[in-house]
């Protein structure tokens, strides 16, 4: 079930391949992809020629990218991105999407940054994309919300449907429900949460710089009409 919902949530966003892509192609192989789930950028990497280690603390996620990678040259491992070991290093090592912000704020941020440093090439870079301009609404507070995620699999509708976006002292809330029905007519709705820490992208480059990479530029990927806009710090180890 975890698939369905990762792929049906964040599958179809691809407002950020071009830049990953050129960040490969300049900084080289292996590519090491954090917070990887069932494939998105990894495969997309892969499809383009590039060697890839895809690492996500999901072991079902990885199930799934490793029967998608099928011929590709492309390696998994499930660990935590804050305690992980490799027998590896790499030039790149990028984290999409947010998931430097799921970490449990600047203590797990401090653990990952550090495992990021011990795995880099010399001269090597690590890419992080954040937000902190998240749009808030709520649906009970008489707020537009935007189109629930729908789709169709072997008779079984699932949809997800955004709910509200809070914002309190450490960082966003977003909230969506989740609603699948059976092809007899069985309903079933959960309540899902993610929490983004607040962060910015000066204070990465601090917590950055704390255990040795260096601030190296920063890039914006653009918003789109379903998902807001993402600026990728890049520091250097």
């Amino acid at each position: 079930m975890n698939v369905i919902w990762h792929d049906l949530e964040c599958g179809a966003y691809a407002a950020d391949t071009p830049l990953w892509r050129s960040l490969a192609d300049r900084h080289g192989d292996p590519v090491l992809d954090v917070g990887a789930g069932s494939g998105r950028i990894a495969l997309d990497l892969a499809r383009h020629g590039h060697r890839v280690t895809a690492l996500d603390h999901d072991p079902m996620l990885i199930a799934e990218l490793e029967r998608r990678a099928d011929g590709l040259e492309l390696e998994t491992t499930v660990s935590d991105a804050r305690d992980f070991e490799l027998e590896q290093r790499f030039p790149l090592i990028i984290a999409p999407m947010q998931t430097i912000q799921l970490l449990g704020g600047s203590d797990g941020r401090r653990r990952f940054l550090g495992c990021a440093r011990r795995h880099l090439e010399s001269g090597g870079v690590v890419a992080l994309a954040i937000t902190d301009a998240l749009e808030r609404y709520d649906a009970r507070e008489g707020f537009l919300v935007p189109m629930p995620d729908i789709r169709e699999l072997d008779g079984v509708v699932y949809s997800s449907q955004p709910t509200a976006v809070r914002e309190d002292a450490d960082g966003f809330v977003l909230e969506r429900l989740r609603e699948t029905i059976t092809p007899d007519g069985q309903r079933t709705i959960e309540e899902d949460l993610i929490r983004l820490d607040r962060l910015t992208a000066a204070e990465l480059e601090r917590q950055g710089q704390a255990v040795g990479l260096e601030p190296g530029g920063r890039m914006t990927i653009s918003p789109t009409r379903d998902h807001v806009g993402s600026e990728v710090v890049v520091l250097h180890g």
